[in-house]
Order: C-alpha cells, then sequence, then structure tokens
C-alpha cells in the first residue's frame, strides 16, 4: 500500500466511509483526496486526509490510533491549528469523535467498497515503538535493560529539543506557578523551591533525586539550600548534559549525577529524596519495591517528596495506544490514594498530599507556546514526524489536566522511628 492516490477511484465516498466508523458523526469539517467531504461547512477545524496510506491507517486501526498514525506520517493535516500546539482542535474533538469497533467482516466490506481489496495495515510510522512482552511477568516489564530502554525511547531525543521546548530550566516536570502571570521560568523555579522547602533542606544534608533528569533539582538544592546531592537518571543524554551543567556552573564539589537506575543507588542514610516524574515510569505492581527501596535509604526522620502525574481515581486505567506507543513506554498511572497507601505499607509516614493539577496545564501551554515559536528548529532536530508526536501530546496532555482526567501530587512522607517524625512542624507553612 503505498501513498499514492493515483488508484482506482473508489465506489463509497471516503469521507463517508470514514463517518460510518463513528458513532456521532465528524463534528468537524473532514475531506479526503477523492473531493468527497462530511462536518459543518463553516467550520474553522478541519482534517484532511490526503492519500490511501492514511486512508489504510484509518481502517485497520479506527480510534486514536489510526488517525495519530496517519497523523504523524503526513498522511492527515490538521485545518485552522499549528501542528505545534493543536489544542484548538483536540478540545473540540475531545469526547465527540468517538470511534465505534466494526467487525471483522464489515471492514472487509468497506474496504471492497473503496477499492482496498487487500486491506493491509501499512508499516507504523519510524516514531512508533510496538509494545513487546505486553502483560506478561511483570518482573519482565520493568527489568533493568527494559526500563532504560523505555527511558531512552522518549529521553534521548535531542538535548537541544528538550532546550527548545523546555527553556532554560530544563526542567521536564509540571512547573509551580506562583502567580497566575508568572513566566515559565519563574514557575520551574518555583517547583524546585517548593519541594526543598516541602523537604526542609538545610545546609550540609545529603539529598538523593531518583529519576533527576537534568539535574534542576540537584543544582537548585545545592546552589540556594547548601547540600550534597546526588541525582540518578537512566537517561545517557540527559546524565551527560546535567554533569557538564554542574561543572559549568561551579558546582562540583557537591553535586553529581549518575547515568544509572534508581534501584542501583548503593548509598543510604540521606536526609531527603526527591523523586519528580518518575513514579509515572516504574509500574503500579512495582510500588511496594519502590516505595520500600527508597525508605531504606533514607535516615531515620529522613523525608521523601514523591511528585507525579495521577489519575482522578485509583481504579486500572491503561494510558492509551498513542502515549504507550509513540511518548511513554510502559508507562503506568493511578490515584493518588493507591501511592499514599503503598507508601504507608512500605513504612513510611504520609505527612501531606497536595494536588497542583491546574499547574500543569499552565505548564503544557508553555511548552507547546515554545514548540511553536521554535517549529522550524525542532524539525530539524528530530525530524517533523517526531515535533508532530509532541504537539499532539502536549496538547492533549493539556486537555487531560483541563478536565481532571489526570491531576499532579505532591506526596510528602518521613521514614518514621520510635515517634520520631523528623522535626515535622505542626502547621506547615510552605
Amino acid at each position: 500500500m503505498t501513498p499514492s492516490s493515483s488508484s482506482p477511484s473508489p465506489t463509497l465516498p471516503i469521507a463517508e466511509a470514514v463517518t460510518s466508523l463513528l458513532r456521532d458523526g465528524m463534528p468537524v469539517r473532514f475531506t479526503a483526496y477523492d473531493g468527497s467531504a462530511v462536518g459543518p461547512e463553516d467550520s474553522e477545524l478541519g482534517l484532511e486526509l490526503l492519500n490511501r496510506r492514511g486512508l489504510a491507517y484509518i481502517l485497520t486501526a479506527p480510534g486514536d490510533l489510526g488517525m495519530a498514525r496517519a497523523y504523524i506520517a503526513g498522511d492527515l493535516v490538521l485545518h485552522g491549528v499549528h501542528p505545534g500546539d493543536p489544542y484548538a482542535l483536540l478540545t473540540g474533538l475531545q469526547g465527540r469523535l468517538q470511534f465505534r469497533t466494526p467487525s471483522a467482516a464489515e471492514l472487509v466490506t468497506l474496504a471492497k467498497s473503496l477499492d482496498l481489496w487487500q486491506l493491509r495495515a501499512p508499516a507504523p510510522p519510524p516514531q512508533e515503538r510496538l509494545p513487546r512482552w505486553r502483560r506478561m511477568v511483570e518482573g519482565f516489564r520493568h527489568s533493568l535493560a527494559r526500563d532504560a530502554e523505555a527511558i531512552s525511547h522518549h529521553y534521548d531525543v535531542s538535548n537541544r529539543f528538550y532546550e527548545l521546548v523546555l527553556g532554560p530550566s530544563m526542567a521536564y516536570t509540571c512547573a509551580i506557578y506562583p502567580t497566575a502571570t508568572a513566566t515559565l521560568e519563574e514557575a520551574q523555579h518555583e517547583k524546585h523551591d517548593l519541594i526543598a522547602r516541602k523537604l526542609d533542606l538545610q545546609p550540609g544534608q545529603r539529598l538523593l533525586d531518583v529519576g533527576c533528569g537534568w539535574g534542576g533539582m540537584v543544582r537548585h538544592a545545592v546552589r540556594h539550600y547548601g547540600v550534597q546531592a546526588l541525582g540518578v537518571t537512566l537517561s545517557k543524554q540527559q546524565a551527560e548534559w546535567a554533569q557538564a551543567a554542574i561543572e559549568r556552573e561551579g558546582l562540583g564539589d557537591r553535586a553529581e549525577v549518575r547515568h544509572m537506575d534508581y534501584r542501583e543507588v548503593a548509598e543510604t542514610g540521606f536526609d531527603a529524596i526527591s523523586s519528580i516524574g518518575l513514579t509515572e515510569h516504574i509500574g503500579v505492581a512495582n510500588y511496594p519495591a519502590y516505595f520500600s527501596q527508597l525508605r531504606s535509604r533514607l535516615r531515620p526522620g529522613g523525608r521523601l517528596l514523591n511528585h507525579c502525574i495521577t489519575r482522578s481515581h485509583n481504579r486500572h486505567h491503561p494510558i492509551g495506544a498513542f502515549l504507550d506507543r509513540y511518548v511513554f513506554p510502559d508507562g503506568e498511572l493511578t490515584g493518588s490514594g493507591r501511592i499514599m497507601a503503598t507508601a504507608q505499607d512500605a513504612g513510611l509516614e504520609v505527612m501531606h498530599s497536595e494536588n497542583l493539577r491546574p499547574h500543569y496545564a499552565m505548564t503544557l501551554t508553555a511548552w507547546c507556546r515554545n514548540l511553536v515559536e521554535n517549529w522550524d528548529e525542532c524539525v530539524a532536530q528530530v525530524g517533523e514526524g517526531t515535533a508532530r508526536v509532541w504537539g499532539l501530546y502536549l496538547a492533549g496532555s493539556r486537555v487531560g489536566f483541563e478536565r481532571n482526567e489526570t491531576e499532579l501530587h505532591h506526596v510528602l512522607a518521613v521514614r518514621t522511628e520510635s515517634g520520631d517524625s523528623g522535626g515535622f512542624p505542626l502547621r506547615p507553612t510552605w
């Protein structure tokens, strides 16, 4: 199956065929390469199918995955939005573009009516990472080697690309906006500082930052709170960038970032541990081992701040085919209740929890703005298909946070022993 549109004309209008796969019709203007169209004629937002390969993507994977494949491959064009920020189109489609599940016989009949006599799924775009060992032994799914591969898929893209999207802070987690008019950099500074305040960092203490990314928390804690800090990340490119930044800023005697798994950290007795955006990657079934590992690395009375994306409920809910295959392989989310319960069962005393959901919607808005403003250079760094993945992922995530489908929780816990809560204040003010 090729992208060519020069094949025989279908006997069924393509726009009508695609609409037949929807439950409630097409909510925006949809046009196809055969000249057919459906949906409101006055819509400022639209979808345009360019060729037979895009049609085959949609027919062989009816739903978000097929549409995403066609779009990332360049076979489906979005009208009325910039590819770096398709937020307006996604909000228009959210809850309204609902694919039903057709039978195999119905798909065959539909394909024949479209002159697609041998309906075969085209090769997915190269940005797609096909799932392996799905739902097999959980230990294999989150082995050291497989987790390293999954992290590399997402983070070892291009440090320059991340600089363009994230800005100078190179912080790839939810910022905390002190005011509605604060800049992204001010909000990322506030995020690191809020975590430092919740951990009650003091000069001379030892901080472990697991899943440290480009070392933003490590450098902030060392520079502003006088601690000794160790960060670990599974991304080689992140570790190299972070260590270079540490040396460039003259922090090498007090800060270090290693390319390693948090499970391989041998040191113990840390006064504080920050985990900012790691929990989403480890798998819910591995939470007991995760919290037990972090507790074992804390001194008695030491604090743990767990910052992660959560669900608005504690039921199992897959992240979806697009995110699993294109963005976060093996990623998994659950609610804050499950996180707190598992931390407690691991022997940690949960002292405080905070939902910062609106801040992530604001953060994603800023990242999309950066992607749009730097679109040409971003495309030059990673290719147009990958840049499209990012625009879709960031804007779609913003919709999820705005609609409370996803949340962002801080959970602060203490390794409490013999009644010692680590000097936790009676009424904390951060």
